[in-house]
């Protein structure tokens, strides 16, 4: 287990992955292949219904810089490179999309072992200010993320969370929207040999008095078969069978059911990540 508490976005994140990772309702195909220097290239592509989407990713790695080149079918070339550790616990991060020359963006993000601080700001004219800090340690944390634009005045976002974790239980938490939605979660190893894990989420929204419950688990069929499933207050339900069945060769199947969409055929997902 880390020391330090992380970054403000690891608040809750093991129960939102257990509810939220992996789940999908489209037809999703990746292939990664590394060179010997390091170079890796990954293809994608994406039916969602009518529409196909694809991308093709390459990633090089110099001593303590990477770099990311990724172009999609809209003729997009999105740009990273992220230099990790130029000083102790920091790592650098600039991005930008070409043709869009207000995307660029700069991210510094530094860990401490009681701390967790991330800032970035918008490199162009008007720029939109972010930062983002939590403090304590792997047990327990409180944070706050903050973002100002420049153009109008006004904080955009305002949140502010807190997390604990003890032995096979983390908990998180939060207030988002400006104050407007409050949430909790909690994420539970049942059997570490199994995988085995139950966790919930519930959000509460003051201005129109809505509550949203979700509940998942996961289990471990084999060391190379995951199930999953989840249920929400109002009745759709979702799961997925995940098996690798090559070394970081992934196949995923998912499905989805909506009691309230009868009209509606139920939705099916499918995932293949090669690797070789």
């Amino acid at each position: 287990m880390a020391k330090g508490p992380g970054l403000y976005s690891d608040i809750g994140k093991r129960a939102r992955d257990l509810l939220n990772k992996d789940y999908q309702s489209d037809q999703k195909f990746t292939l990664t292949t590394c060179s010997a220097t390091g170079v890796a290239i990954t293809t994608s592509g994406t039916k969602k219904g009518e529409l196909f989407v694809a991308d093709l990713n390459t990633q090089l790695k110099n001593r303590n810089v990477t770099t990311d080149l990724k172009i999609d079918t809209k003729s997009n070339l999105f740009t990273t490179f992220t230099v990790d550790q130029p000083l102790p616990g920091l790592k650098t991060i600039v991005s930008f999309v070409v043709p869009d020359q207000r995307s660029g963006k700069l991210e510094l993000q530094y860990l401490h072992d009681y701390a967790g601080v991330t800032a970035s700001v918008g490199l162009n004219a008007n720029p939109v200010a972010n930062i983002s800090g939590v403090f304590g340690n792997n047990m327990a944390s409180v944070g706050a993320d903050v973002s100002f634009d420049t153009k109008t005045g006004n904080f955009t976002k305002c949140n502010a969370g807190f997390g604990f974790s003890h032995a096979d239980l983390t908990g998180s938490l939060t207030l988002n929207d400006k104050g407007d939605t409050l949430s909790a979660s909690y994420y539970h190893t049942v059997n570490l040999l199994t995988n085995t894990a139950v966790g919930a989420e519930v959000t509460h929204k003051f201005s129109s008095n809505e509550n949203t419950i979700a509940m998942g688990t996961q289990h471990a069929l084999d060391p190379l078969t995951t199930v999953k499933a989840r249920i929400n207050n109002n009745g759709k339900t979702n799961a997925l069978i995940q098996h690798e069945w090559r070394p970081r060769s992934i196949l995923t199947l998912s499905g989805e059911y909506d009691p309230k969409a009868v009209d509606k055929n139920p939705k099916f997902g499918l995932a293949l990540a090669l690797k070789p």
